[in-house]
């Protein structure tokens, strides 16, 4: 039996950042999910499409109604999509909705290439939710799978809460 991929849908956010020296900004290069995945030895078949590379911070309604637009229309059941944290719950109330899909949102709170990131050990719990979880949206972060609209980010704490 062929397994249907796991869709996984960029949008830049701190799991995609590059710091260049002690004097330049984080800047938002090319995905690192690929990388990530491999070293994981992750076997399931996925596809990678970049929606747009953007610190979330940035990002306003109309990104938002792109990402679920593309979500929306992919033949894909289960997708992953990797966020900013800042603006993540925003995000994943916009992708309520979208019937007969499990969408799962993650991030880092440090970038994929720093040594010490969170991002692979949240990308592991991202594709092993959506595959095992109800159609519905998701945020899988800091070892806990939160659903939409019962999470916020605790900046002062530096994690997500469930609400």
């Amino acid at each position: 039996m062929t397994q249907q991929p796991i869709l996984v849908l960029t949008t830049g956010g701190t799991i995609d950042k590059q710091y260049f020296d002690a004097s330049s900004q984080y800047t938002i290069v090319g995905t690192m999910v690929t990388r990530l995945l491999e070293l994981g030895r992750v076997a399931h078949p996925f596809e990678i499409e970049e929606v747009m590379r953007k610190d979330s911070l940035e990002m306003d309604d109309t990104d938002r109604a792109t990402i679920a637009g593309r979500a929306a229309a992919s033949p894909a059941t289960r997708i992953v999509i990797t966020h900013g944290t800042d603006t993540m719950t925003e995000t994943a109330k916009a992708l309520t909705g979208i019937e007969g899909k499990t969408i799962v949102l993650v991030g880092a709170l440090a970038p994929a290439r720093f040594a010490e990131s969170d991002a692979t050990f949240n990308l592991g719990m991202a594709f092993a939710t959506v595959q095992v979880a109800r159609p519905g949206v998701y945020i899988t972060m800091n070892g806990t799978v939160f659903e939409a609209g019962k999470v916020v980010k605790d900046r002062e704490a530096g994690r997500f809460v469930e609400i």
